[in-house]
């Protein structure tokens, strides 16, 4: 049986350290280097201006072939030669930013995928999971009033509350539970869910004064299980 032998460069390329993944900072110098040449090629620009607005492509020799007169030829032509390797280093740069700011939204969408799917997980696991069960009902509204806070929020005589803002089945005890989330609620909603006919619901309720009795205006009764 052969054995197969890892050549000289396959040992190299996976011996290669993987160059480091781009940040916000390296696209940030990317541009500032970017600002920096467009600053140099505007000043040989305004060298070339200066020198009667010669250009990039203006001759530099008269009718009779002799250098101007009138023009610094040597400064015109470092001028002209600056700014073509200027533009070429402005080219290839602007290449690496456009790389950059490419790796930087893949893995941003990359970022969103893995995250979405951990979120799912989370909910599944959650929604599913051995020790899990569905919540259940600890308290049952027995009477509501007309025109009070309860019967505004649209709560209704034998909803089954699942959850009374902090209180649940885990750690309900008695009614002055939700009695004390009533009374350090005044003015503040409170979410309640209860089960109606089956379906599960959730309602806004805010304890508050109004006409009448107390600051809900119905009556709660625990559940006998």
């Amino acid at each position: 049986m052969s054995e197969r032998r890892e050549s000289g460069d396959e040992r190299a390329s996976s011996e290669r350290p993987r160059p480091a993944p781009v940040t916000i900072s390296d696209v940030q110098e990317l541009v500032r280097r970017k600002d920096e040449i467009e600053a140099q090629i505007k000043a040989y620009y305004d060298v070339l201006e200066d020198q009667k607005g010669v250009g990039m492509n203006e001759p530099l020799v008269d009718v009779e072939g002799y250098p101007r007169a009138d023009v610094d030829v040597y400064q015109v032509r470092t001028a002209r030669h600056n700014i073509i390797c200027l533009q070429n280093d402005h080219k290839a740069l602007m290449k690496q930013v456009e790389e950059a700011l490419h790796q930087l939204h893949a893995r941003g969408k990359e970022k969103q995928a893995r995250d979405a799917a951990e979120a799912q997980n989370e909910a599944l696991n959650q929604g599913q999971g051995p020790s899990q069960s569905p919540p259940r009902p600890f308290a049952k509204v027995n009477s509501i009033s007309p025109g009070s806070p309860a019967s505004n929020s649209g709560l209704q005589v034998d909803d089954e509350i699942v959850e009374f803002g902090s209180v649940n089945a885990h750690n309900f005890q008695n009614l002055q539970n939700i009695g004390t989330v009533v009374q350090h609620s005044e003015g503040h909603p409170l979410h309640v869910v209860v089960l109606r006919g089956g379906e599960r619901l959730q309602l806004r309720l805010v304890p508050m004064r109004w006409a009448g009795k107390g600051l809900l205006g119905c009556n709660i009764i625990p559940l006998q299980r």
